[in-house]
């Protein structure tokens, strides 16, 4: 099983591999289909697991019963979900389609279903960033991360926001605001009651 110490670092680095793949793919003006569309999508995919390992050891280290810290991580796992399906769909329509045309339109038919657009492209995926920050500031509140570091995870979760271009700055972000987490005693006390 995966540390704690090392999700916090994985996950970050995934989140940014794929920002980064995503910028190479639209070099040539389009994103997708393609094997670039593929790999960072999977990249972006398996991040998420790391990502779900490190906020249950954030919430193990803000304390198993601690309500905050309960509540971030469920809406951090909700938006995790989320981002699943939609990153799911994105390689199973780039797979399926001959070019970037037909992938929107497999795309759009998925999005078109009832509650698909709300709970997997504009609102779910939010609570992924929204859980974190969460886990953050209760990191924070107990005394276990500086102020910066939710501040960093904060700054981070509004990037790709603005464009999704400013991903693999947001990764960046989000490593060093995970910083702490994985050069400190945190890390080790969530290791050990997780």
């Amino acid at each position: 099983m995966t540390s704690p110490r090392s999700a916090y670092i994985v996950g970050p680095a995934l989140f940014g591999a794929y920002g980064v793949i995503r910028l190479l793919d639209g070099l040539d003006g389009t994103k997708g289909p393609g094997l670039a569309w593929t790999t960072g999508h999977l990249c972006f995919l398996v991040g998420l697991g790391f990502f779900a390992r490190a906020f249950f050891a954030m919430r193990a280290a803000a304390g198993r019963s601690d309500r905050w810290a309960t509540g971030g991580l469920v809406a951090a796992l909700a938006g995790s979900f989320a981002l699943a399906v939609q990153f799911g769909v994105d390689i199973v329509t780039g797979l399926m389609a001959a070019d970037h045309a037909e992938m929107a339109r497999l795309s759009d038919h998925f999005g078109s279903l009832p509650g698909a657009e709300l709970a997997f492209y504009a609102v779910g995926p939010m609570f992924f960033f929204i859980g974190q920050v969460v886990l953050a500031v209760r990191l924070y509140a107990l005394r276990r991360l500086p102020v910066w570091a939710p501040c960093l995870i904060f700054a981070a979760s509004l990037l790709p926001l603005t464009t999704k271009d400013l991903i693999p700055l947001g990764a960046v972000l989000m490593l060093l605001g995970y910083a702490p987490l994985w050069r400190s005693s945190v890390s080790r006390t969530a290791l050990t009651s997780a």
